[in-house]
């Protein structure tokens, strides 16, 4: 039998806890610590707006997955919430529902390749995407000449890019510059403006009681400056969009 709305009133799988899906290593947005534990962007956000909710830290129990698994994983039930700067698609949301969305970005080519330096000199090269992801779904509609392959995640892809067996790997912008921190060989090549699919908090389909309090939660956080304090903190230098920021 179902729990009563009111002892469970966020519709959770376990009303004591929230049960969040995301990356192990999707930084800055979400990633394992060496104590085993996550942090980054999404997982302080989500923290931040949790916390409006009424729930501690230790309330919020996250667990990492591979990128095409976290959607299917809220649809059935595993987790409450997924947070893993997922953009918003009408495709996802036959599947699942999203909260507002929270953070807009670029779509980047990631190469050691000098002689790529637009999109158009992707044809006929090996460019690496991770299965699931919206720069699959862009690459398939939009680089039509390239040879893509696939990945499970980032990690792999740069791997794959570091041995030569892709030329080029297609990502988010924020991670392309980790990895060309970490990889000096590796260049951000090509940056793509994605405002048309704002990363948002992936929930089951018709919990709206979850996803209604969690928009609340993270217009409260925009608004008192909680958002542009946590952006300041983990994409340093990188143009924030004005709807995001407090109003007047």
């Amino acid at each position: 039998m179902p729990v009563h709305a009111q002892e469970n009133p966020l519709g959770l799988i376990d009303p004591a806890v929230i049960s969040v899906g995301t990356m192990g290593d999707a930084k800055p947005y979400a990633f394992t610590t060496a104590d085993g534990g996550f942090t980054g962007f999404d997982i302080e956000l989500f923290l931040n707006v949790a916390g409006r909710l009424g729930f501690k830290k230790e309330q919020v129990i996250f667990t990492g997955q591979e990128f095409s698994a976290l959607m299917p994983s809220v649809a059935n039930s595993r987790f409450d919430v997924a947070a893993a700067a997922i953009g918003t698609t009408e495709k996802r949301k036959e599947t699942v529902d999203f909260s507002d969305g929270y953070l807009a970005g670029f779509l980047t080519v990631l190469t050691p390749d000098a002689g790529i330096t637009d999109a158009a000199a992707l044809k006929g090269k090996r460019l690496g995407v991770v299965q699931g992801t919206l720069q699959e779904i862009y690459a398939e509609k939009n680089f039509t000449g390239a040879d893509l392959v696939k990945f499970p995640d980032n990690n792999s892809a740069v791997s794959a890019l570091n041995n030569g067996t892709v030329d080029a790997h297609f990502l988010d912008y924020e991670a392309a510059k980790d990895y060309s921190t970490r990889y000096p060989e590796l260049k951000v090549a090509v940056n793509i403006p994605s405002f048309d699919a704002p990363a948002g908090f992936v929930v089951r389909k018709g919990n709206d009681a979850l996803r209604e309090a969690l928009n609340k939660g993270l217009h409260e956080a925009m608004q008192d400056g909680t958002w542009k304090t946590l952006h300041e903190k983990w994409f340093p230098g990188t143009p924030m969009p004005d709807v995001y920021l407090p109003r007047p």
